[in-house]
């Protein structure tokens, strides 16, 4: 995912083979820190992986030591294997403030057999209810998956403000993650284990001093004056493309199309054609 500037939000996906192309990875025992069911969290291969655990008493999750404001950030995921019915497994970044800013990547597991689905969700100012869903793709490769533009003019707020910082967790959610709560967890099958590897920031650290508890060697400061390349970064006609055909052939849900949750009017940046709002 990356914040390509003040004016455009990116969420993509990338496989195995794009995210090798990142110079510098960060390292889990340096980079981040447990933040819940220690136990079940397990830093791994002298801090290039990281496994996280889910059982019937406990999830467990990491976030990174530093904040960020705009950049790309990217990590390779092993979801649960087999019978993933109920947990979610995610990716995101989060201000957490009482009015936070929040970037969602949500992998709901399924039955054997079945496809994840990614949710996704935008908070902005405290607001969020920006949910779309997706069908995996069986492969991805820098395949940009959504768009969110920078509609502040209209009074729709976006996150371009308040520093983040990137979380990984596995949690039970059966309650409405597979099939709307209808399948629930399988707990004779726990602990349901996900793994992450690969885990790159090329971003702005927050210089405020609430990030001062670590650094990464591939972020800069927000005081840098080297461009990134992602400060730049453009969809072109062939990316715009890709985009469409995400969405026109694996999304499953939209709020800018759920007339009946917001039968009082859709949220002002769904008037706009989608690929502004």
């Amino acid at each position: 995912m990356s914040s390509l500037s003040s004016s455009v939000l990116l969420l993509g996906l990338m496989s195995m083979t794009s995210l090798m192309a990142a110079s510098a990875y960060n390292n889990f025992n340096q980079d981040v820190e447990i933040v819940f069911g220690k136990s079940l969290a397990k830093i791994l291969d002298g801090g290039n992986m990281i496994k996280l655990s889910l059982d019937n008493c406990s999830g467990s999750g990491f976030r990174s030591k530093s904040k960020y404001l705009f950049g790309k950030f990217e990590t390779h995921i092993k979801l649960v294997p087999g019978n993933s019915a109920g947990t979610v497994t995610t990716f995101y970044l989060s201000s957490h403030e009482r009015r936070h800013d929040e970037i969602d990547f949500e992998f709901l597991g399924n039955q054997t057999g079945q496809p994840y689905l990614l949710h996704t969700n935008i908070f902005a100012k405290g607001q969020g209810g920006r949910e779309q869903q997706f069908y995996l793709c069986l492969m991805v490769d820098d395949i940009p998956i959504r768009l969110f533009n920078n509609n502040e003019a209209i009074g729709v707020p976006f996150p371009n403000s308040q520093a983040m910082t990137v979380y990984s967790t596995i949690w039970n959610a059966d309650e409405w993650a597979t099939e709307g709560g209808r399948v629930k967890t399988n707990w004779t099958e726990a602990p349901f284990t996900a793994s992450y590897r690969r885990f790159y920031a090329d971003a702005c650290i927050d210089s405020s001093g609430s990030s001062s508890r670590g650094a990464s060697k591939s972020t800069n400061s927000l005081t840098s004056s080297t461009t990134q390349a992602w400060q730049t970064e453009e969809l072109d006609i062939e990316a715009l493309k890709k985009l469409r055909w995400v969405q026109n052939h694996f999304m499953l849900y939209d709020y800018c199309t759920d007339l009946k949750r917001f039968s009082q009017g859709l949220p002002p940046e769904c008037k706009r054609p989608r690929f502004q709002q």
